[in-house]
Parts: C-alpha cells; sequence; structure tokens
C-alpha cells in the first residue's frame, strides 16, 4: 500500500446499532439560599436547589435537523444515587443502526431532574454524530461543555466542544495512533485520568463526558444507493414481471422482500406516521358527511341488518374504540337513533369536534335527543370528551341527580375536574388551567380578612389569595356545579372540602376551587369547617407525636391518654358540637379516653372513641405515614354495589365501614366492633362458635339464631363478588373480618385489579372455614350463598357501564394500582364482567369460580405461611 493512501469504512456497510456511553458530568450550579427556599418551600423540591450532587438521569435520542423529526425515542440511563461525583459510565444502544444515519443526523441528550411532582429537564444539549469536516462517524471521547441558565427562553442550552490535550492524547492511544507498552501504559493512563478529574469549572458550568465506539478504521458516510427504486417497490406489475419466464434474467435479486430469519420471523420498524390519519379516509369522511346531505339523512332509516349492527354498537362497553366504519354507521343514521339515549355517546365518539360543520350539527341534535342516563353523563365527563359544551350538557343532566346519588359519584366528579381545563383552549395564560365560566356568582369575591387566614394558616396555600380579581370565578362548568351543590348541603361540602384538599398537593391548581368554595361558605359553614380542619390537626399531631415515641404499645397508649385528656378533652368543651369529616350525620362533642388505645404497627395508628350529640359512642382509627385514596375508592365503589343491589331489591348485608383520605398520607378509618379469622379459629375454633357466643338459639339445631346465620351468609356472597369484580389481591385471614352479628367483610385493600404480593393468587378467596359454617357443600346455605352470588353477578353486569365510567374517570388519578397502568386497570374490570357473556355463561362462568375457589389448595397453603411469618414478627 502506498503511503497517500487511506484506509477507511462507509456508514452503509455497518449494520450494527449505535451505541454511546455516558460517562459523568463536571461542575456544580450555585445552591438556592436558605432564606430564599423559606420563603419559597417549592423551592427545597428541586434537589439541584440544595445539594451539589443531586440526582440526575440522562435521555439520549437521534434527531434529523434537516427534517425536524426524531428518527428514534429517547433511551435513559438507570437511576444511580450520586454520593462525590455524578459518574454514569453506563453505555446506552439506541435502536438505530448506523446505516439508517444521514449527515444531519445529531444526539439529542436531555439531563432530567426530579421537582417532588414529575422530572423536568435540567437542559438540553444537541451535538452532531458525524464530524462536520470530514463526513466521519465521531470516534472516542467527547467533552460537552454548557452553562445552567434557569430562565433560559431557547429550549437547547449552548454547546461547545471541549477538546483538551489529555483527551486528544487519550482517543489517539485507544485509536491505536500511539505505541502501545503495557506497563508504561498503566502508570501513565491512571496519571491522566487523575490530572482530568481535577479540572475545576467556573460556577453554573458544566462539561458532559460522553464516549463514542471506537473503531479501528475511520468510518465515512455515504449515501444509500437505490439502483433501481422503481422496480424496488412491490406492486402487482412486478409480482406478474417476476413470474414472467422471459425476463427472469433481468430480474434484479433486492426485488425480495425479506422475511426474516427462520427463528425470527417478523420484522419490526418504526413508522412515524402510524398515528396519523390516512388522508383519504379523512377527505372521504369529509365528503360524506358535507353538510348537504343532512337533509337526505334525517329521512334514513336502517334496513334489518344495519339495526342489528347499530345495536351491536350501541351495547359496546364504555371505553370501546369504534372503527371507521363503525363511526360512519352512527353518523348516517343519526336522525333514526335521535329518540336512543344510550346512542349519544357513540355519536360524539363518531363526531370530529374539528370539523365546524360537524360540531354545530351534532350540539344542535344533543337539544332535541332523550334525556341520557346518569352513567351516560358520567362518559361524557371523561378526558375523551374535550369540548366544553359537551360536558356543560353532561352536567345539565347530573344536576336532576339527588344529593344522596350525587355523594356516590363524588370522588370521581372531583377527578374529572382535575382534567375539566382540557376542555377548551383559553387565551389568558394566567388561566390556563380553567375558563371564565361565570362572573357573577359571587356578590364580593374578593376574600375576607378571615377567609385568608383559614386559607393560609390550616391549608398552607403560600399564593397571596387577596389579588384574584373581583367578579371572577375562573373554573369550569362542573367545578361551578359541584361548589353550588356543595354549599347547598353540609354533608356533600364535608367530602368535596376534603376530596379537593387532598389532591391539591399532586395538583395544585386545583387550590383556585377550594378558593372559590371558600369565599361562598356562610359564616355558619366557614366555622363547621374551620372546626373540622382544627380536629384532623389535632389528630395528625398525636398520631405523629406517638410515632416518634421508642416505647413500648402501653406507654404509647398511657401517653395518648393523657393527651386526650388534657388536650382533647379542654378543645372539644370550648368547640362545642363538632361535625365529624368522616361521617357528617354525627356530631361529636367529648373524647372517651379510656375507650382508645394504640394499635400495634410500625405506624402506630391510634384508635379514638368520641361521645356523640346522641349520647353514642363513635370509634375511628386515625393514622399519618399511609395513603389511603386506593382504599377510600375501593370503599366507595362497594358503597355504590350495595345500592344498586338494594335497586333490585338485593340486600345482601354489605357493612363498608366509612373511610376518609384527610391528605395524601393520613387519614380516618371507622372503626367496626370485628374479629378477624384468625382469631376466631384460635379462640373459638370456627365461624359458627364466634357466633353462638354472641347470638346463642335454644331453637335452632346449630346453636345460632337464623337471622344472624342469613346474614352471614348474603355478606359472604356479596364481598365474594365485588372482591372478585375489583381484583382484590393479599387475602388473608388477617383481613377477612366477621363482626358479632355476623356482617363478613374485608379490610385492607392494598392490592387491587389483580395486583397481588404472592404468588398463584385465586380469583375469589373462599375459605373453607366459611363451607364450613354454611353447613359443607351439601347444605341448605350453600345453595343460597351460591344463588345469591349469581343474582348479585348478574345485577353488576347490568350495570357494568357506570362502573367503568366510574373508573375511567379515575385514570388520572394518584392511586397506586391505577397509577402502574390507568389503561390496562380498566380493561381489567371489565374482563371480570364477562361483557360478551350470555347471561347463562355469566352463570355458569361464576359457578366454575366457586367450584375453584372451594377444591384450591393453594390458598390455603398460603394462609399457613402467612400465620406463620405473623407468628415469628409477634
Amino acid at each position: 500500500m502506498s503511503s497517500t493512501s487511506v484506509a477507511f469504512c462507509i456508514s452503509q456497510d455497518l449494520d450494527i446499532p449505535l451505541r454511546i456511553k455516558i460517562i459523568s458530568l463536571d461542575g456544580h450550579r450555585k445552591l438556592v439560599r436558605v432564606s430564599e427556599r423559606l420563603l419559597d418551600p417549592k423551592l427545597s423540591l428541586l434537589e439541584s436547589n440544595v445539594g451539589s450532587m443531586s440526582n440526575l438521569i440522562v435521555s439520549v435520542e437521534v434527531f434529523d435537523s434537516e427534517r425536524g423529526r426524531n428518527m428514534t425515542i429517547p433511551v435513559f440511563t438507570p437511576y444511580i444515587p450520586f454520593k462525590t461525583s455524578r459518574l454514569w459510565e453506563h453505555w446506552l444502544t439506541l435502536p438505530i443502526t448506523i446505516k439508517d444515519l444521514n449527515l444531519n443526523s445529531t444526539l439529542r441528550i436531555v439531563l432530567w431532574e426530579y421537582n417532588g411532582v414529575k422530572r423536568i429537564p435540567f437542559c438540553n444539549l444537541e451535538t452532531n454524530i458525524f464530524q462536520k469536516s470530514d463526513c466521519s462517524l465521531k470516534r472516542g471521547f467527547e467533552s460537552l461543555k454548557f452553562e445552567y441558565k434557569k430562565n433560559d427562553k431557547q429550549y437547547f442550552n449552548e454547546v461547545t466542544i471541549e477538546e483538551s490535550e489529555i483527551q486528544k492524547n487519550l482517543n489517539k492511544f485507544y485509536q491505536g495512533e500511539v505505541k502501545k507498552i503495557h506497563w508504561l501504559d498503566q502508570i501513565s493512563l491512571k496519571k491522566l485520568k487523575l490530572e482530568e478529574k481535577y479540572v475545576s469549572f467556573p460556577q453554573d458550568t458544566f462539561l458532559l463526558n460522553i464516549e463514542y465506539p471506537f473503531f479501528e478504521l475511520p468510518i465515512v458516510f455515504t449515501e444509500k444507493i437505490a439502483r433501481d427504486t422503481q422496480r424496488n417497490i412491490p406492486t402487482l406489475h412486478n409480482f406478474e414481471t417476476t413470474n414472467d419466464p422471459l425476463n427472469n434474467q433481468n430480474i434484479i435479486t433486492d426485488t425480495k422482500i425479506s422475511l426474516g430469519s427462520p427463528s425470527n420471523s417478523t420484522l419490526k420498524f418504526y413508522d412515524p406516521d402510524q398515528y396519523n390519519s390516512d388522508p383519504i379516509e379523512e377527505k372521504y369522511r369529509r365528503l360524506e358527511r358535507a353538510s348537504k346531505n343532512s337533509d337526505l339523512d334525517k329521512h334514513l332509516k336502517p334496513d334489518t341488518n344495519k339495526r342489528k349492527q347499530l345495536n351491536q354498537i350501541i351495547q359496546y362497553p364504555p371505553g370501546t374504540k369504534l372503527t371507521g366504519h363503525e363511526k360512519g354507521s352512527v353518523w348516517r343514521y343519526r336522525y333514526y337513533l335521535i329518540n336512543n339515549k344510550k346512542a349519544l355517546t357513540k355519536l360524539l365518539q363518531s363526531t370530529n369536534f374539528n370539523e365546524e360543520n360537524e360540531r354545530t350539527e351534532v350540539l344542535e341534535l344533543m337539544n332535541s335527543w332523550a334525556e341520557i342516563d346518569i352513567d351516560d353523563a358520567i362518559e361524557l365527563l371523561s378526558p375523551s370528551f374535550t369540548d366544553l359544551w359537551v360536558r356543560s350538557y353532561a352536567v345539565n343532566r347530573l344536576k336532576k341527580a339527588s344529593d344522596k346519588e350525587l355523594e356516590l359519584y363524588l370522588l370521581q366528579l372531583v377527578q374529572a375536574v382535575c382534567f375539566e381545563n382540557k376542555s377548551t383552549p383559553f387565551n389568558n395564560s394566567d388561566y390556563s388551567e380553567y375558563q371564565i365560566i361565570n362572573n357573577s356568582v359571587v356578590a364580593s369575591s374578593r376574600l375576607t380578612q378571615k377567609h385568608q387566614k383559614l386559607l393560609t394558616s390550616i391549608n398552607g396555600m403560600d399564593d397571596d389569595i387577596s389579588e384574584i380579581d373581583e367578579g371572577i370565578i375562573v373554573i369550569s362548568p362542573l367545578s361551578e356545579f359541584l361548589i353550588r351543590r356543595a354549599l347547598k348541603n353540609i354533608r356533600l361540602g364535608t367530602f368535596f372540602y376534603w376530596y379537593i384538599f387532598t389532591e391539591c398537593k399532586d395538583k395544585p391548581y386545583l387550590k383556585q376551587i377550594l378558593e372559590s368554595f371558600h369565599s361562598r361558605l356562610s359564616d355558619n359553614s366557614l366555622q363547621i369547617l374551620k372546626n373540622q380542619i382544627e380536629l384532623i390537626k389535632l389528630l395528625g399531631k398525636c398520631c405523629t407525636d406517638i410515632k416518634k415515641l421508642k416505647e413500648t404499645t402501653e406507654k404509647k397508649s398511657e401517653f395518648l391518654n393523657q393527651l386526650l385528656t388534657t388536650k382533647f378533652r379542654h378543645w372539644l368543651k370550648k368547640r362545642g358540637p363538632i361535625v365529624l369529616p368522616l361521617d357528617p350525620s354525627v356530631q361529636i362533642i367529648e373524647v372517651v379516653p379510656e375507650l382508645s388505645k394504640v394499635f400495634k404497627s410500625s405506624l402506630s395508628p391510634l384508635m379514638i372513641t368520641f361521645k356523640t350529640t346522641d349520647n353514642d359512642d363513635y370509634s375511628l382509627m386515625y393514622k399519618v405515614g399511609d395513603d389511603l385514596r386506593q382504599d377510600q375508592l375501593v370503599i366507595q365503589i362497594i358503597r355504590l354495589m350495595d345500592e344498586l343491589l338494594k335497586n333490585e331489591n338485593v340486600d345482601l348485608k354489605l357493612s363498608p365501614y366509612k373511610i376518609l383520605a384527610t391528605g395524601p398520607d393520613e387519614g380516618s378509618i371507622q372503626f367496626i366492633p370485628n374479629e378477624t379469622m384468625t382469631n376466631i379459629l384460635s379462640k373459638y375454633h370456627g365461624i359458627l362458635g364466634f357466633l353462638r357466643r354472641h347470638h346463642p338459639s335454644e331453637t335452632d339445631n346449630r346453636g345460632v339464631e337464623a337471622s344472624v346465620v342469613d346474614t352471614f351468609v348474603k355478606s359472604c356472597a356479596g364481598y365474594c363478588v365485588i372482591t372478585y369484580v375489583l381484583g382484590v389481591g393479599d387475602r388473608h385471614l388477617d383481613n377477612l373480618l366477621v363482626t358479632p352479628d355476623g356482617h363478613f367483610f374485608h379490610a385492607d385493600f392494598g392490592y387491587i385489579l389483580g395486583q397481588d404480593p404472592k404468588p398463584f393468587p385465586p380469583l375469589m378467596k373462599l375459605p373453607p372455614q366459611i363451607i364450613e359454617a354454611f353447613g359443607g357443600a351439601e347444605s341448605p346455605n350453600y345453595d343460597k350463598f351460591r344463588n345469591y352470588c349469581f343474582v348479585a353477578y348478574s345485577i353488576l353486569r347490568r350495570n357494568a357501564g357506570l362502573i367503568l365510567n366510574l373508573f375511567e374517570l379515575m385514570k388520572t388519578s394518584s392511586i397506586p394500582d391505577i397509577r402502574i397502568d390507568p389503561d390496562g386497570a380498566i380493561l381489567k374490570v371489565k374482563e371480570r364482567f364477562n361483557l360478551d357473556m350470555s347471561e347463562e355463561e355469566a352463570t355458569l362462568h361464576f359457578q366454575n369460580l366457586i367450584n375453584d375457589s372451594v377444591n384450591a389448595l393453594m390458598p390455603i397453603v398460603i394462609d399457613h405461611l402467612h400465620n406463620f411469618a405473623q407468628y415469628w414478627r409477634t
């Protein structure tokens, strides 16, 4: 080879993925002063404001700067806790091969940090993959120098390539340009890296060190050459040409479409247009729905087959996505369906609200449509329907619901408020989360000094709420409706306040709704709410103080009695009757320290007994350090299902205890006297022995009052069906409870929707001890139990639309088992209803579930292991 020749490789020959190594980040930024953090506590949530080695993660993606589009999805580094330096040393493999890169391909590198709610970019960097000077692929180490700018309006930070002498020498060494001497290289490399490590940078100046793979030869970019573009396009003409024996000698082998290797015959590729609409179909839809056809459609009626198809579409469960053909059918026969109240939601799904003609026509049709049911109105409040007028229509339907009915859906309606801001765009950036709906609701929207103290001292809101413009309420139709109903009913008002307050930490924009609610409260209602807030603060402080004690449970109970006697009793006497937030129908006037205690648990929950105005005892449990919102949701759904069953004259004696989350990590639970199945079996050697102890009967051959056994059978059936539908997991004998009067119920809903920490969980928890209490699998009580199960499952299946719509509204919530996979959570509930089965098939399916649960051995083994673990813990 002559001395002037150059050896290199072309990029089109490399069918290997692009790899980038994220090495380290050097530099530090100016920390926020303590005084600034005290004035604005939110600054402390950003770790880079308080620590020089804040945790960061890095994402890398390939971007085509010429066409302005992403070529790959971002790939992230794993989470690594930093101590003395930000060091990743992690290779990232990007989902693109080197031959697919073009000369304008760049690396987009984003450093992410966490602000307490979500991840936000720390900085955005961009660097070329190919050298501009010689069009070769970068090799070796590269350092990207940038300055941290807090209020920089540019999306990408300004980057300079910092190449020190040390880095140049290292690159030459690894590329083979320096002769290697093993014993000397070990000493030299250590020294060079130490010198590089101690380089200092000015404040707010950073250096991100990355590494490209070292190739023996330079890789030069080349364009892909297509020899016969037309022939490479698979068409019917090409296929016919391929089968023509006269042309076989001229066929280029590149016309064959590879189906992959025998072991992996499915080819995967990224299609940037996969979620875009087909322009041909879009044009056809516009022509089909042209306004000139409306008069013809008014008199159009479907034939028998079309009616059958339309009925099938209308019966689809909520959340089902309609195909283009189904949407076209619903639209075409919209005037025929005007008297079918169930068809409105499907019509709205079939409407393109970006087309003004379609939107106007549908909104006019809605005024003449048959009045929809509550469950359909709730569906229209889901994130799928963002048009403000559609949501207002749903709110008008909700206005006809009673307060009792509204209370059953209030938790989900509050969640619907959280994404109400998506209804319509609003030009004023200050109110981007809300719409101005009403300008004259409040006589004086400027908050009084009393309201300001209440909001700032109790709610912990840092905003100056006195700056709200007079006469302006920037809220949605649903928020306005809920506020007005909450003002009229103290029970609704109590739950509305605490539901909104609990979500405020994750969704700060909800504070404005609380402000509007506070500003309209009467003096009496405001005092009731203020007393509730002070009560919750006292309970939370007691629980926190007791949890900090390093004492035994007995000592903690003594300390609790002392606190209740000295502080609580005096405060209650001073305040008078307090409306209990957990149950607003109860007013407490006194605390009973001798009936209060501390439970043996790491969180040290308190059981406090109050004396009510009716001279009854009311016990509740208060916990700090546990998110009760998931349990609150399950109990609310159980209450709803109980009402649905009672509407069909089926009372299964369900006893859902009350639960209220008063914050993201605290709340209160009604305490119902009960015994766990574990205690019952150890003390009474069976459920019948427990019931016989409290309700003996000399006339019944089993020694227990017939009404108590009937209650037990009915409640077992109800909870078996409900826990199956909700996919409640982690069932063991310690969270299956029985009251002295025979009410069976479940507690502790830490795992729902199919989640379970134990292996091979049963679809339904039905311990053999329960079957034994019935009198065996051949007894009349067992037959009653099965019949109650079949009836309850059938009724709930008929109301599946309402339940699914309520879960749909919870998709954006902070419920742990929904947040994992929001869409999957809805699908799991839908699967349990088996809506594709007939009534007879569903009954048979549930019969098989009961049989499998009765004969299952694994739950019995798990229960024994659980009891064994509990024994060693205690």
